[in-house]
């Protein structure tokens, strides 16, 4: 399975921001925790995305110099 392309996925991240937001409300917390929380796991995967490209930027680099 090829995780650092699973984990770059935004259709992944979106359904678990939906999925987490979801059991929250479904548990009776109130829906602008749940939006806060769904906004939180979108941003780390914006961050997760860039240190991933960043770090497959520079090893292709890396190789392209031996």
């Amino acid at each position: 399975m090829d995780w650092k392309r699973k984990l770059t996925s935004r259709k992944l991240w979106l359904a678990v921001a939906a999925f987490v937001s979801g059991l929250i409300v479904a548990f009776g917390g109130a829906e602008s925790t749940a939006n806060t929380v769904a906004g939180v796991i979108l941003q780390g995967a914006a961050v997760l995305g860039y240190l991933l490209a960043e770090g497959l930027t520079d090893a292709a680099a890396a190789d392209g110099r031996r």
